[in-house]
């Protein structure tokens, strides 16, 4: 690079920390996107937020660029992280609400490729611009592109229903069927079929829910503390791989794009994975493979470097395929009333993760295998968690907190499965005529 922060504001000797810190304020903001875009999504809606972060991040990314002195470049790249979580979760909900349940898995997927692409599309442009400041706006400007093309977007149907706005529910799936060439099966859509399909979610959407209701049902609680072990161990291992390229003794921009093309077998791998063999297992798997994988890294030699790099790439990948099955798993756990709420508390304990990440790595300095140890303990550890949610495999998608309850303590009867998948079906019905 022809000019860096360090570079720039002199980051080096007592001001070396300094540049770890700069990337845990980004996380830190990560973090509160999660809490703040989490519990407004479910208020307000997925598609305003979701407008909402994309404009925050071309306004903050592009300020960073132009700053003058580090703490004000802090500050933006806080803006930065706080739109990040937004899009994130605004985008996966309007996934896993608008998607059939047999194709939600290929779909949330191949919108998982996008990132694998991005990374790949970083080291490119990164390679060509080795200004920072140029990196950062040529990174952001397109934002406000994406900004004007989210208006686009409808906003969940599901989400509107449990609004108690039907009538613009009802707008919407008529809208996506005249753009799919389903008009006619479109205008069958009346406020009294979906009444019929929907009853009980129109009845249980009255009052008001908070992120206090992942914890006061017995059920929901064991899952909103398995994922928070999932989601923060996946983060903060993820993030102390990727910060720390340089100690491969490989070309950045190298292990830059062999740390992102490792994600497409990778995901490949999971989508059958959790297609044919289930979510938790796929879940558990890539945790605990990932965790043994840097625990071996550990007693390879310094000087092994290709095997150290092959190691990492291996374990790079589980934690990628990892966070392919959390976002979608997570998804299906989570009721439709509290689904931004659960995800933003998750979401929030990734970005934990995500802050502490490159503080452990200021420990190699006097245990040069202690971030090793931390990172793959706390994988295997968060695998033995993800042991104790329940499977979503082919279940139809929660809506209420009662169809988590009732699934969790197995209390519903074989009959009232059935019922389920014939709910189920009958709600799909409204979107397999717009698709």
């Amino acid at each position: 690079m022809k000019s860096t922060i360090i570079s720039d504001w002199n980051l080096v000797c007592d001001q070396q920390s300094l540049k770890q810190m700069g990337q845990t304020v980004y996380m830190g903001g990560v973090l509160l996107g999660a809490v703040v875009f989490g519990g407004l999504s479910d208020r307000y809606g997925r598609r305003i937020l979701l407008l909402i972060s994309h404009l925050l991040m071309a306004v903050s990314g592009t300020c960073a660029a132009f700053s003058t002195t580090f703490p004000l470049f802090c500050l933006f790249r806080f803006g930065c992280g706080m739109a990040l979580s937004g899009m994130g979760l605004n985008t996966f909900s309007l996934i896993v609400e608008w998607i059939l349940t047999r194709v939600r898995t290929i779909v949330g997927t191949t919108t998982g490729y996008f990132y694998t692409v991005g990374q790949l599309i970083l080291a490119l442009i990164a390679y060509f611009i080795r200004d920072w400041r140029w990196l950062t706006l040529a990174v952001s400007l397109p934002f406000f592109v994406f900004f004007l093309i989210a208006w686009w977007f409808h906003e969940s149907s599901r989400w509107l229903v449990m609004s108690n706005n039907p009538e613009q529910a009802i707008k919407n799936l008529k809208s996506v069927a005249k753009f799919n060439g389903r008009k006619e099966e479109g205008e069958k859509i009346d406020m009294k079929r979906l009444q019929e399909t929907m009853k009980k979610e129109m009845s249980c959407s009255q009052g008001t829910h908070s992120v206090l209701d992942l914890f006061r049902t017995p059920t929901i609680r064991r899952m909103t503390i398995c994922l928070s072990a999932v989601w923060l161990s996946t983060s903060f291992v993820y993030y102390g791989l990727a910060m720390d390229l340089q100690k491969f003794g490989v070309d950045i921009y190298l292990i830059q794009v062999i740390f992102g093309a490792v994600d497409i077998p990778a995901k490949v791998i999971m989508v059958v994975s959790m297609t044919y063999i289930g979510r938790r297992i796929s879940q558990c798997g890539t945790l605990i493979i990932a965790g043994i994988t840097i625990l071996i890294n550990l007693l390879i030699p310094y000087d092994k470097q290709t095997a150290r790099t092959c190691m990492a790439v291996l374990g790079k990948g589980c934690l990628a395929a990892s966070f392919n099955c959390c976002v979608l798993y997570f998804g299906e756990l989570f009721p439709t009333i509290i689904r931004q709420n659960g995800m933003g508390w998750v979401s929030m304990m990734a970005r934990v993760g995500a802050m502490v990440a490159p503080m452990v790595l200021l420990t190699a300095d006097y245990l040069p295998w202690l971030p090793g140890l931390i990172y793959g303990g706390v994988l295997i550890l968060s695998g033995i968690a993800a042991i104790f949610l329940p499977e979503t495999l082919g279940s139809p998608l929660p809506d209420t907190i009662q169809d988590v309850e009732d699934r969790g303590t197995g209390r519903s009867s074989k009959v009232s499965r059935k019922e389920a998948i014939i709910l189920q079906d009958t709600q799909a019905d409204l979107l397999k005529q717009t698709a």
